[in-house]
């Protein structure tokens, strides 16, 4: 029995590498997240309307929700976020913050805070390249997920592709929480 032993640590040792190189290398590819190319903020600035989210605690009940960004002269952009709490005509909730940007050659990788000192990361990770009528944004955990959009309704392939997109990229969009907006119609 006792030559066993040898056999049954190297096995438990081997097991142990395999698995920590295993958790180490998901972890290394959860952080590494493909961002869009360049953000220009001045064009980015101005109404979102939330298509999809993954659900989030600070989002609990919201329907009708947008996102108000403005950029400052000090290459900040301000941040306002509003939700209608159970129903697209329900109460509003708003709250403000701020947002820097922490990587100045894409200006797609931000930091959003809404209560100071506590940061969040506000990646942009698709983005429309023409108008600027959608947005995929996230973060490396994969945690947060929202689809932007300048309307309150995507066209559905639109929103399909994102999802696509989100769904390639690690997210569980199986979670995702499509946001109730009001119906615009023509008049």
């Amino acid at each position: 029995m006792k030559t066993r032993r040898p056999i049954l640590l190297a096995a438990a040792a081997t097991a142990a590498v395999a698995t920590t190189t295993w958790l180490y290398n998901r972890a290394r590819q959860r952080t590494s997240l493909p961002v869009a190319r360049y953000v220009d903020l001045k064009r980015y600035s101005g109404l979102w309307y939330e298509i999809a989210r993954l659900p989030t605690r600070f989002e609990k009940g919201c329907q009708h929700v947008t996102a108000h960004y403005h950029l400052r002269s000090d290459g900040k952009v301000d941040v306002v976020n509003t939700c209608h709490q159970d129903g697209v005509n329900g109460p509003v909730e708003s709250v403000k913050g701020v947002a820097r940007v922490v990587d100045p050659e894409t200006n797609a990788k931000l930091k959003v805070s809404f209560f100071w000192p506590f940061e969040g990361d506000y990646w942009i990770l698709d983005l429309d390249p023409l108008d600027y009528r959608y947005a995929l944004v996230g973060e490396p955990g994969r945690k947060n997920l929202w689809l932007l959009s300048r309307t309150p309704q995507l066209p559905r392939p639109t929103r399909d592709h994102l999802v696509g997109i989100a769904r390639s990229l690690g997210f569980p969009v199986e979670n995702l929480i499509f946001t109730a907006q009001p119906l615009i119609t023509n008049p």
